[in-house]
């Protein structure tokens, strides 16, 4: 079955705005709300200083934007409202909340560059999802049509920002709390966020057909792990997804050179 154009998206959503919201898109968009509920939710264990609850609140906000889309497609129930709402949601929960936990957390001590920091990442993720509405119409978009993102997407430059606190939470030492080290990685994380580099994209990975059992039991000991050492997994998973991105670089390279052979964008990454 064909997929639908940028232009019939468009003209579906316009439609769906001329009869309201339909029915069946409220139960994502109350996903998003919850999503954003919880961002909201983090800056005030943080000014309580209750640091592990605050970045927990941020991973919750997280696992409901990864699933919110997915509710929506499967009910049918997207609309351009929900899109908005998806972006204001993203925004705040990993643009505002982030910024205003690590400043809580660290740079307050250096209140004029700490807060210089905190605007730069809440506004790099504001950015970042401007350019992404902006360009989720357009025909041409290379990256997206190879399978691939462009830079490092909201809710895991907030994950990745956090990472300090994740080594800190683990380690107990206080040198992870240091603004000398904490305010360079936040600079860094934003500037992955409106990079241009090319990132992996979750929905368009392809397992290969051999390795899929491999691929489960991997996911089920990462969950365990999870599950048991939560601050290890997640300080070793940032580390280790910031080491993938000249990986997906490299590969968008092979597929560009590929397709400029072929004419043929080609297939998602496997």
């Amino acid at each position: 079955m064909r997929r639908p154009s940028p232009v019939d998206r468009r003209r579906r959503f316009r439609r769906r705005g001329e009869r309201g919201i339909p029915l069946r898109a409220i139960a994502p968009n109350l996903v998003t709300a919850l999503a954003l509920c919880a961002g909201l939710t983090a800056i005030r264990f943080a000014i309580a200083g209750e640091w592990q609850t605050a970045v927990l609140m941020i991973l919750i906000a997280g696992v409901l934007d990864g699933i919110d889309g997915r509710i929506a497609r499967m009910m049918h129930g997207e609309s351009r409202f929900g899109a908005e709402l998806d972006s204001l949601s993203d925004a705040i929960a990993f643009g505002v909340a982030p910024a205003m936990v690590l400043y809580l957390w660290s740079l307050e001590s250096v209140p004029r560059l700490g807060w210089l920091l905190a605007l730069v990442h809440a506004l790099f993720c504001a950015l970042r999802l401007a350019r992404f509405n902006a360009q989720i119409d357009l025909d041409h978009q290379p990256h997206k049509s190879a399978g691939f993102l462009t830079g490092v997407p909201a809710p895991l430059g907030a994950l990745t920002a956090m990472t300090p606190i994740y080594f800190w939470i683990w380690t107990g030492r206080p040198e992870f709390r240091d603004p000398l080290l904490v305010a360079p990685w936040i600079a860094f994380t934003a500037i992955l966020m409106i990079s241009s580099f090319a990132t992996w994209s979750a929905a368009s990975l392809r397992l290969r057909q051999r390795i899929r059992f491999e691929a489960v039991a991997v996911l089920v000991v990462v969950a365990a792990a999870i599950v048991s050492a939560p601050w290890p997994t997640l300080a070793v998973a940032s580390l280790l997804y910031l080491a993938t991105i000249p990986l997906s670089v490299r590969a968008y390279r092979r597929v560009r050179r590929q397709s400029g052979a072929t004419g043929d964008p080609g297939p998602p990454p496997e």
